[in-house]
Protein backbone atom coordinates (compact mmCIF):
# COMPACT_ATOMS: atom_id res chain seq x y z
CA UNK A 1 0.00 0.00 0.00
CA UNK A 2 1.08 3.61 -0.68
CA UNK A 3 1.27 5.93 2.07
CA UNK A 4 -1.10 9.31 1.34
CA UNK A 5 1.20 12.22 2.74
CA UNK A 6 -0.64 13.45 6.57
CA UNK A 7 -2.29 10.17 6.45
CA UNK A 8 -1.51 8.27 9.72
CA UNK A 9 0.36 5.47 8.36
CA UNK A 10 2.67 7.68 5.92
CA UNK A 11 2.74 9.47 9.71
CA UNK A 12 3.96 6.27 11.42
CA UNK A 13 6.84 5.58 9.37
CA UNK A 14 8.13 8.52 9.15
CA UNK A 15 7.95 8.69 12.60
CA UNK A 16 9.91 4.94 12.34
CA UNK A 17 12.60 6.44 10.39
CA UNK A 18 13.48 8.86 12.41
CA UNK A 19 13.78 7.15 15.39
CA UNK A 20 15.82 4.45 13.56
CA UNK A 21 18.01 7.64 12.20
CA UNK A 22 18.69 8.53 15.93
CA UNK A 23 19.50 5.27 17.31
CA UNK A 24 22.11 4.72 14.61
CA UNK A 25 23.71 8.56 15.41
CA UNK A 26 23.79 7.90 18.73
CA UNK A 27 25.07 4.47 18.64
CA UNK A 28 27.97 6.11 16.13
CA UNK A 29 28.50 8.60 18.70
CA UNK A 30 28.93 6.55 21.56
CA UNK A 31 30.73 3.94 19.42
CA UNK A 32 28.84 1.15 21.33
CA UNK A 33 25.34 -0.35 21.72
CA UNK A 34 24.22 1.91 24.68
CA UNK A 35 23.36 -0.75 28.13
CA UNK A 36 20.07 0.71 27.79
CA UNK A 37 17.70 2.02 25.10
CA UNK A 38 13.97 3.45 26.27
CA UNK A 39 12.56 4.71 22.94
CA UNK A 40 9.92 7.46 23.55
CA UNK A 41 7.36 9.57 21.17
CA UNK A 42 8.36 13.46 20.81
CA UNK A 43 5.80 14.68 18.46
CA UNK A 44 8.82 16.96 16.29
CA UNK A 45 10.81 14.29 15.52
CA UNK A 46 12.48 11.67 17.64
CA UNK A 47 13.90 10.70 20.98
CA UNK A 48 14.99 8.54 23.26
CA UNK A 49 16.78 7.83 26.74
CA UNK A 50 20.36 5.99 26.11
CA UNK A 51 22.41 5.13 29.80
CA UNK A 52 19.87 7.64 31.38
CA UNK A 53 20.98 10.62 28.93
CA UNK A 54 17.68 11.99 26.87
CA UNK A 55 18.21 12.23 23.13
CA UNK A 56 16.04 14.36 21.13
CA UNK A 57 16.74 14.14 17.05
CA UNK A 58 14.42 17.33 16.40
CA UNK A 59 12.59 17.31 12.86
CA UNK A 60 12.32 20.64 10.87
CA UNK A 61 12.44 23.83 12.49
CA UNK A 62 14.21 23.61 15.36
CA UNK A 63 14.52 27.31 16.71
CA UNK A 64 11.47 26.61 18.98
CA UNK A 65 12.00 22.98 19.98
CA UNK A 66 14.54 23.74 23.17
CA UNK A 67 11.66 23.64 25.53
CA UNK A 68 9.93 20.67 24.42
CA UNK A 69 12.88 18.24 24.60
CA UNK A 70 13.61 19.43 27.85
CA UNK A 71 10.30 19.06 29.25
CA UNK A 72 10.72 15.44 27.22
CA UNK A 73 14.13 15.06 29.45
CA UNK A 74 12.69 16.05 32.41
CA UNK A 75 9.52 14.02 32.78
CA UNK A 76 11.70 11.42 32.36
CA UNK A 77 14.27 12.08 35.08
CA UNK A 78 17.25 12.29 32.85
CA UNK A 79 20.67 13.39 33.78
CA UNK A 80 21.07 15.40 30.87
CA UNK A 81 20.00 16.18 27.42
CA UNK A 82 21.52 16.25 23.44
CA UNK A 83 19.93 17.81 21.20
CA UNK A 84 20.54 17.08 17.32
CA UNK A 85 19.01 19.84 14.79
CA UNK A 86 19.32 20.73 11.21
CA UNK A 87 19.13 24.84 11.98
CA UNK A 88 18.93 27.10 14.70
CA UNK A 89 21.58 25.20 16.48
CA UNK A 90 23.99 28.26 17.17
CA UNK A 91 20.75 29.64 18.82
CA UNK A 92 19.82 26.56 20.93
CA UNK A 93 23.37 26.38 21.86
CA UNK A 94 23.69 30.31 23.40
CA UNK A 95 20.33 29.38 24.97
CA UNK A 96 21.62 25.82 26.65
CA UNK A 97 24.55 27.44 28.19
CA UNK A 98 22.64 29.73 30.05
CA UNK A 99 20.81 26.20 31.95
CA UNK A 100 22.11 24.45 35.11
CA UNK A 101 20.89 21.12 33.46
CA UNK A 102 23.42 19.78 31.47
CA UNK A 103 22.68 20.15 27.38
CA UNK A 104 24.54 19.55 24.61
CA UNK A 105 23.85 20.70 20.85
CA UNK A 106 24.65 18.84 18.14
CA UNK A 107 24.39 18.97 13.87
CA UNK A 108 25.04 15.63 11.89
CA UNK A 109 27.31 15.58 9.27
CA UNK A 110 26.23 12.20 7.86
CA UNK A 111 26.33 9.99 10.64
CA UNK A 112 29.08 11.45 12.79
CA UNK A 113 27.38 14.36 15.52
CA UNK A 114 29.64 17.38 15.76
CA UNK A 115 28.97 20.25 18.35
CA UNK A 116 27.26 23.10 17.84
CA UNK A 117 28.78 26.55 18.35
CA UNK A 118 26.05 29.18 20.50
CA UNK A 119 26.16 31.89 17.87
CA UNK A 120 25.81 35.73 19.78
CA UNK A 121 22.64 37.79 19.82
CA UNK A 122 22.17 40.71 17.40
CA UNK A 123 22.89 43.49 18.11
CA UNK A 124 19.65 45.45 17.10
CA UNK A 125 19.66 48.13 14.60
CA UNK A 126 18.48 51.98 15.89
CA UNK A 127 15.90 53.35 13.69
CA UNK A 128 16.18 55.99 11.40
CA UNK A 129 15.38 59.53 12.20
CA UNK A 130 12.99 59.87 8.78
CA UNK A 131 10.80 56.66 10.30
CA UNK A 132 10.96 58.22 13.94
CA UNK A 133 9.15 61.24 12.38
CA UNK A 134 6.13 59.08 11.84
CA UNK A 135 5.29 58.92 15.88
CA UNK A 136 4.00 62.12 15.90
CA UNK A 137 1.16 61.15 13.54
CA UNK A 138 1.07 57.29 14.67
CA UNK A 139 -0.21 59.26 18.47
CA UNK A 140 -2.11 61.86 16.93
CA UNK A 141 -4.33 58.82 15.36
CA UNK A 142 -4.70 57.60 18.91
CA UNK A 143 -2.05 54.69 19.26
CA UNK A 144 1.00 54.10 20.72
CA UNK A 145 4.54 54.29 18.80
CA UNK A 146 6.79 52.01 19.40
CA UNK A 147 10.39 50.53 17.77
CA UNK A 148 11.45 47.33 17.95
CA UNK A 149 15.03 46.48 16.16
CA UNK A 150 15.06 49.42 14.15
CA UNK A 151 10.64 48.90 12.66
CA UNK A 152 8.82 51.63 13.78
CA UNK A 153 5.14 51.02 14.21
CA UNK A 154 1.93 52.04 16.30
CA UNK A 155 0.55 49.16 19.02
CA UNK A 156 -3.48 49.66 20.35
CA UNK A 157 -3.59 47.88 23.57
CA UNK A 158 -0.83 45.77 22.12
CA UNK A 159 -1.80 44.73 18.93
CA UNK A 160 0.33 46.40 15.79
CA UNK A 161 -1.98 48.47 13.78
CA UNK A 162 0.52 50.42 11.34
CA UNK A 163 3.53 49.78 10.14
CA UNK A 164 7.15 52.44 8.86
CA UNK A 165 8.10 50.98 5.90
CA UNK A 166 10.91 51.76 2.80
CA UNK A 167 10.07 51.50 -1.03
CA UNK A 168 12.58 52.01 -3.72
CA UNK A 169 11.56 55.97 -4.88
CA UNK A 170 13.56 58.98 -6.37
CA UNK A 171 12.12 61.23 -4.29
CA UNK A 172 13.89 63.05 -1.49
CA UNK A 173 12.67 64.38 1.83
CA UNK A 174 12.65 68.47 1.25
CA UNK A 175 14.06 70.65 4.66
CA UNK A 176 10.69 71.28 6.45
CA UNK A 177 9.73 73.31 9.60
CA UNK A 178 6.91 72.57 11.62
CA UNK A 179 4.44 70.59 9.98
CA UNK A 180 1.55 68.90 10.74
CA UNK A 181 1.87 65.42 10.30
CA UNK A 182 0.05 64.73 7.07
CA UNK A 183 2.06 67.25 5.42
CA UNK A 184 5.24 65.34 7.32
CA UNK A 185 4.22 61.35 5.96
CA UNK A 186 3.43 63.51 2.23
CA UNK A 187 6.90 63.96 2.44
CA UNK A 188 8.46 61.08 3.70
CA UNK A 189 6.16 59.35 1.31
CA UNK A 190 8.10 61.47 -1.25
CA UNK A 191 10.99 59.74 -0.32
CA UNK A 192 10.26 56.14 -0.30
CA UNK A 193 8.65 55.76 3.46
CA UNK A 194 5.53 54.78 4.33
CA UNK A 195 3.14 54.07 7.17
CA UNK A 196 1.36 50.98 6.32
CA UNK A 197 -1.79 50.63 8.26
CA UNK A 198 -3.20 47.30 9.06
CA UNK A 199 -3.39 44.33 11.53
CA UNK A 200 -0.04 42.36 9.24
CA UNK A 201 1.58 42.44 6.22
CA UNK A 202 -1.65 41.26 4.58
CA UNK A 203 -4.13 43.54 5.97
CA UNK A 204 -1.65 46.40 5.50
CA UNK A 205 -1.12 45.86 1.67
CA UNK A 206 -5.34 45.66 1.31
CA UNK A 207 -5.50 49.16 3.07
CA UNK A 208 -2.87 50.82 1.18
CA UNK A 209 -5.11 49.62 -1.57
CA UNK A 210 -8.15 51.72 -0.46
CA UNK A 211 -6.87 54.52 0.61
CA UNK A 212 -3.56 55.19 -1.07
CA UNK A 213 0.21 55.45 0.36
CA UNK A 214 -0.68 58.11 2.64
CA UNK A 215 -3.40 57.37 4.94
CA UNK A 216 -4.65 60.38 6.99
CA UNK A 217 -4.48 61.05 10.46
CA UNK A 218 -8.13 60.10 10.70
CA UNK A 219 -8.10 57.38 8.43
CA UNK A 220 -5.72 55.67 11.02
CA UNK A 221 -8.01 56.90 14.07
CA UNK A 222 -10.91 54.34 12.41
CA UNK A 223 -8.50 51.65 12.92
CA UNK A 224 -7.53 52.48 16.05
CA UNK A 225 -10.42 52.72 17.11
CA UNK A 226 -11.86 49.45 15.50
CA UNK A 227 -9.17 47.64 17.21
CA UNK A 228 -9.67 49.01 20.41
CA UNK A 229 -13.38 48.20 20.66
CA UNK A 230 -12.44 44.71 20.87
CA UNK A 231 -9.40 44.93 22.20
CA UNK A 232 -11.04 44.66 26.23
CA UNK A 233 -12.17 41.59 28.71
CA UNK A 234 -15.51 42.55 28.37
CA UNK A 235 -15.56 42.39 23.87
CA UNK A 236 -16.80 38.75 22.12
CA UNK A 237 -14.12 36.49 20.94
CA UNK A 238 -12.64 37.87 17.95
CA UNK A 239 -9.27 37.58 15.69
CA UNK A 240 -8.20 41.18 16.93
CA UNK A 241 -8.31 40.29 20.74
CA UNK A 242 -6.94 36.60 20.08
CA UNK A 243 -3.33 38.46 18.20
CA UNK A 244 -1.16 39.34 20.42
CA UNK A 245 -2.12 38.04 23.96
CA UNK A 246 1.40 38.55 25.53
CA UNK A 247 1.24 42.58 24.42
CA UNK A 248 -1.83 42.72 26.10
CA UNK A 249 -0.77 41.91 28.98
CA UNK A 250 2.52 43.82 29.15
CA UNK A 251 -0.27 46.97 28.32
CA UNK A 252 -2.31 45.86 30.94
CA UNK A 253 0.78 45.77 33.16
CA UNK A 254 2.07 49.23 31.77
CA UNK A 255 -1.73 50.44 33.30
CA UNK A 256 -1.33 48.71 36.50
CA UNK A 257 2.01 48.09 37.16
CA UNK A 258 1.38 47.46 40.96
CA UNK A 259 -0.12 43.99 39.84
CA UNK A 260 3.65 43.17 39.66
CA UNK A 261 4.82 44.72 42.65
CA UNK A 262 6.46 48.21 40.29
CA UNK A 263 6.06 51.70 40.51
CA UNK A 264 6.17 51.70 36.34
CA UNK A 265 6.05 49.35 33.77
CA UNK A 266 7.12 50.44 30.05
CA UNK A 267 7.74 48.16 26.74
CA UNK A 268 10.91 46.92 25.63
CA UNK A 269 12.25 45.27 22.24
CA UNK A 270 12.51 41.53 22.38
CA UNK A 271 16.24 39.61 22.22
CA UNK A 272 15.12 38.40 18.72
CA UNK A 273 12.98 40.15 16.06
CA UNK A 274 9.28 39.34 15.58
CA UNK A 275 9.17 37.08 12.72
CA UNK A 276 5.03 38.08 12.82
CA UNK A 277 2.14 38.86 14.13
CA UNK A 278 0.32 35.43 13.87
CA UNK A 279 2.55 32.68 16.40
CA UNK A 280 2.29 33.76 20.06
CA UNK A 281 5.35 34.80 21.26
CA UNK A 282 6.70 36.34 24.69
CA UNK A 283 7.25 40.09 25.37
CA UNK A 284 9.00 42.19 27.38
CA UNK A 285 8.80 45.46 29.40
CA UNK A 286 11.33 47.28 31.71
CA UNK A 287 9.75 47.57 35.27
CA UNK A 288 10.65 50.31 38.00
CA UNK A 289 10.50 48.49 41.97
CA UNK A 290 9.62 50.94 44.70
CA UNK A 291 13.19 51.07 45.67
CA UNK A 292 13.87 52.32 42.42
CA UNK A 293 15.42 49.17 41.08
CA UNK A 294 15.10 48.40 37.50
CA UNK A 295 13.43 44.74 36.30
CA UNK A 296 13.23 43.06 33.46
CA UNK A 297 9.68 41.49 32.75
CA UNK A 298 8.57 38.99 30.20
CA UNK A 299 4.92 38.25 29.54
CA UNK A 300 3.31 35.00 28.24
CA UNK A 301 0.03 33.55 27.37
CA UNK A 302 -0.44 30.01 27.29
CA UNK A 303 1.34 27.07 27.79
CA UNK A 304 4.29 28.21 25.92
CA UNK A 305 7.44 25.24 26.67
CA UNK A 306 9.91 27.30 24.88
CA UNK A 307 9.02 30.16 27.39
CA UNK A 308 12.43 29.06 29.36
CA UNK A 309 14.93 29.52 25.79
CA UNK A 310 13.17 32.75 25.36
CA UNK A 311 13.91 33.82 29.17
CA UNK A 312 17.38 32.68 28.76
CA UNK A 313 18.17 35.02 25.79
CA UNK A 314 16.65 37.99 27.51
CA UNK A 315 18.78 37.33 30.56
CA UNK A 316 21.46 37.73 28.27
CA UNK A 317 20.41 40.87 27.48
CA UNK A 318 20.36 42.33 31.05
CA UNK A 319 22.34 41.81 34.28
CA UNK A 320 18.77 43.05 35.71
CA UNK A 321 16.29 40.58 37.69
CA UNK A 322 14.02 38.78 35.55
CA UNK A 323 10.21 38.85 36.67
CA UNK A 324 8.19 36.16 34.35
CA UNK A 325 4.30 36.90 34.31
CA UNK A 326 1.69 34.41 33.07
CA UNK A 327 -1.82 34.57 33.71
CA UNK A 328 -2.90 32.58 36.61
CA UNK A 329 -4.39 29.58 34.42
CA UNK A 330 -0.95 29.02 32.86
CA UNK A 331 1.15 28.71 35.58
CA UNK A 332 1.24 25.07 35.02
CA UNK A 333 3.77 22.52 37.14
CA UNK A 334 5.87 21.77 34.35
CA UNK A 335 6.27 25.52 33.26
CA UNK A 336 7.69 26.34 36.74
CA UNK A 337 10.10 23.14 36.35
CA UNK A 338 11.39 24.20 32.92
CA UNK A 339 12.10 28.00 34.28
CA UNK A 340 13.47 26.35 37.46
CA UNK A 341 16.76 24.93 35.08
CA UNK A 342 17.86 28.43 34.19
CA UNK A 343 21.34 29.08 36.11
CA UNK A 344 19.87 32.42 37.12
CA UNK A 345 16.77 32.03 38.63
CA UNK A 346 13.67 34.20 37.69
CA UNK A 347 10.94 35.08 39.60
CA UNK A 348 7.44 34.04 38.45
CA UNK A 349 3.92 35.82 39.30
CA UNK A 350 0.83 35.78 38.05
CA UNK A 351 -2.40 38.46 37.15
Amino acid sequence: MTDVPGSSDGDDRHSRLLGMKLRALVVEHLGREPDSVDIGAFPAGAALVADGAAWVLIDGPAARSLGGALAWAVRRRTASLNVIAESHTGLLARRAARLAFPVSIWFAQERTLLPAVAEPLPEPPEPSAAHLAFSEMIESAGATPNAEHGVVFGEVRGLEVCRVVDEPTTGHIAEMGDVDPAALAAALVDDGILLEVGVGANDREAFRLLHGDIPTPEALAVVVEAVADHRSPEAPQHPLNRLGQERYLRWHLEQHPELVGMQRVEPAQPPLPRANLKDPIPCVATGVGPDGRSHAIVCSVGVDLDLVGFVADVQATTDDPVIVVLKERDRMPIAQDLLGLLAAPVDVRTV
